[in-house]
Formats: structure tokens, sequence, C-alpha cells
């Protein structure tokens, strides 16, 4: 399972259409996490200030139309999975929403309803 963050209005803009982002217009691929730890700490460092709802979509990566290449920002560092295209939507089994703890940090996941 692939987790990717977005905030729920990223999500819900097209729904008519398969989901990107501008990262796949400016980098060529979506972004996306392997676990837990890795997209809060995305969550933490890049949408620190973001207000929410943030989102988690669970993707199958079998389920995908596009490729998914796993690979490092730097030789020898963690590889993350990358979509080299637009996520069909059927390939989306469900979402989390990340909520903050006391602090204000991006801390769990949780089942979103």
């Amino acid at each position: 399972m692939l987790l990717h963050l977005t905030t729920l209005d990223g999500w819900l803009a097209h729904p008519d259409r398969p989901y990107a982002t501008a990262t796949l217009a400016l980098e060529g691929f979506i972004h996306c996490s392997a676990d837990e730890e890795s997209v809060l700490t995305v969550a933490n460092d890049r949408f620190a200030r973001t207000p929410g709802p943030l989102m988690v979509l669970l993707i199958e990566e079998d389920a995908l139309d596009s490729a998914v290449r796993w690979e490092a920002a730097e030789p020898g560092g963690k590889a993350f999975p990358h979509i080299y295209g637009p996520v069909n939507r059927s390939a989306v089994a469900g979402m989390l929403e990340v909520e903050r703890d006391s602090e204000g940090r991006w801390a769990t996941l949780a089942l979103w309803s």
C-alpha cells in the first residue's frame, strides 16, 4: 500500500478526473510514502502550517494505471515510492485523516469517515 499526503480539498478538487498534483506537472511524479512514520515526518516538514484537514490516500500499487518507481532523494538514502502519472481513483482503497497532538504537530493517522 502506498501512502500519499494531500489536503481534503486537493483530493476533492476534480472528482471526475484522475488525481494529479502540482509535483506531477513540476517534477514528473507524485510523491508517496510506504509507512506511517514517513508520512508524519513529511506532514510536519512540508505541511506544518496547513490548517487541515490533511489526508492520506491509501493507494493500491497493483491497481495503478501509472508506473511506480522506488527512488532515493540522495545516493544511499531511503527509497520512496514515486507515481509517474496521475492516480486512477479506482486505485485509492481508502483515506486516513492526519490528526494533531496537543502541541500542534501532526502525530497520528485515524480512519476517515
